[in-house]
């Protein structure tokens, strides 16, 4: 099957875009891993889908680089969300977006007529265990609780942003040896969903630096919801303000927990590489 494709990226954080408005998305789905797969694909952490909605003015669907489904994507909505605008799929700069953690609002900003950043109102966080899911916690927020990862003792804040986050604060976020145990604490049997995983080194109240393993993509350059995580993880413990930078390995973001509403709203690039062509074998 031969099909038309975008590559964008959110602060390094890569996807190959795939406009299903007019076709099924369903061969997409199943030949993820063959579209992601950076020596005999395309090569990306996950794969966009745009779809019609019945609820939203456009729907979007993640399909990790392991071919696992994500419910959200804070990167990958950026780049969605600019890539509707200017397709012509929406007609306003704000507008609405369903995803497998429900209803969420991109704004497209622009600087003298030409489009700069894109801001997602990302919604509440969810912060009771039960909810996110940790097991063992009931309804309890998880607020610096210990867990043991291959007999080292780490401290975890724990957030949903609509998908699961395990946030561990770190010293220096450089040297923590992510790929030694950043699947070991995905796996973690706390976590019943599995987790992503951010490791997070606070230069000031302002400024934090993080480095994150995600949940089916292993490590990646950046993640929107990560850096939303971190934050709200910071200021439960009072480590930073309610807005701060969030320095990734791919870039910066903004993100800021707004106490008028209580929604957090990530401010950052999205940027198409390239458009092309592919043919791969997938199932019709």
């Amino acid at each position: 099957m031969t099909f038309e494709f975008s590559k964008w990226q959110g602060t390094g954080n890569d996807f190959v875009l795939i406009d299903c408005m007019k076709q099924s998305e369903e061969p997409f789905v199943q030949a993820a891993q063959k579209i992601c797969d950076r020596h005999y694909g395309i090569g990306a952490d996950g794969i966009l889908l745009v779809l019609p909605s019945q609820t939203a003015d456009i729907r979007m669907r993640i399909i990790n680089a392991d071919g696992s489904e994500a419910e959200m994507c804070g990167n990958g909505i950026r780049c969605f969300a600019r890539y509707v605008y200017e397709a012509g799929h929406v007609h306003t700069q704000e507008f609405t977006v369903e995803t497998g953690a429900g209803i969420l609002v991109p704004k497209i900003i622009k600087q003298n007529g030409t489009i700069s950043m894109i801001q997602v109102n990302m919604g509440e966080p969810v912060l009771e265990g039960d909810n996110i899911p940790v097991d063992g916690y009931g309804m309890e927020r998880i607020i610096n609780e210990a867990i043991t990862v291959k007999g080292h003792d780490f401290k975890m804040t724990c957030v949903s942003m609509g998908n699961p986050h395990c946030v561990i604060f770190v010293e220096d976020a450089e040297a923590f040896p992510i790929y030694e145990l950043g699947q070991l604490f995905e796996t973690h049997a706390k976590f019943p969903r599995k987790t992503n995983t951010e490791f997070v080194q606070v230069i000031d109240r302002q400024h934090l630096r993080m480095r994150v393993w995600e949940r089916g993509a292993a490590v990646t350059l950046a993640c929107g919801t990560g850096s939303c995580a971190s934050l709200t993880a910071a200021v439960l413990n009072g480590l930073a303000d309610r807005k701060a930078e969030i320095q990734l390995d791919g870039g910066r973001l903004i993100i800021e927990w707004a106490e008028k509403d209580n929604h957090l709203y990530m401010t950052g690039p999205a940027e198409k590489v390239f458009t092309g062509a592919c043919t791969i074998a997938v199932q019709q």
